[in-house]
């Protein structure tokens, strides 16, 4: 008795059926970068080749949701100079939700916002070691963990360590900070090589944190 062998479907058959649209892996990267300093941006773009990401958004908050209440400048000089310093660099770009939404900037309620927006895409959440102590305080942690993947960065003297889901990137430790370069301004010294030089050329040329 002959055996009938069915025949395969071929590669070609096959493929309309089993290509699926390629997420987008996208980094946030969030601050009040007041001003926006090289620890950002060397951070931004070490996460965005060590994790193969498609982009890393550099997004300034309006208000941020401190108990200690910081003071900030305006947005728009903080926004001048994140454009400066990101002109050129792949893979590096803004995103401005927080500003448009103006008022406090929990990052749950924006996070939200951009994955409904963005359904095809995965967002890494950046965020300093210094940071990961403070994650049980954040505004509903627990709804933001299922949105996001947290990518923790280690800065000098903090030691890492959490109960929460967080992917450790290395980078080149630099301890500098906003705080720091306003402090530098303030008492006549110039921050030299802490910032991009466009950035301290606009910050002198408004005369800001004098």
């Amino acid at each position: 008795m002959a055996i009938e062998l069915v025949t395969p479907f071929t590669k070609v058959e096959l493929e309309p059926e089993l290509r699926k649209p390629k997420r987008k892996q996208v980094g946030i990267l969030g601050g009040n970068f007041n001003p926006v300093h090289n620890a950002h941006l060397v951070v931004a773009d070490q996460v965005r080749q060590q994790l193969n990401l498609d982009k890393v958004y550099l997004m300034p908050e309006f208000t941020p949701p401190h108990v200690d209440k910081k003071e900030t400048i305006d947005e728009l000089h903080r926004l001048n100079m994140l454009k400066m310093a990101i002109a050129g660099i792949e893979g590096l770009d803004i995103e401005t939700i927080e500003l448009e939404r103006r008022g406090i900037s929990y990052t749950y309620e924006t996070m939200k916002e951009l994955t409904e927006k963005h359904p095809d895409t995965d967002y890494y959440f950046i965020i300093g070691g210094d940071m990961v102590d403070y994650l049980p305080k954040w505004h509903k942690i627990d709804e933001l963990v299922e949105l996001v993947q947290f990518v923790g960065v280690q800065r000098p003297r903090y030691k890492a360590g959490t109960s929460y889901p967080v992917i450790w990137v290395d980078v080149p430790l630099m301890d500098i900070s906003s705080s720091m370069v306003r402090e530098f301004i303030q008492k006549g010294r110039v921050p030299n090589f802490m910032l991009p030089h466009e950035v301290l050329d606009y910050i002198e040329e408004k005369g800001l944190y004098l």
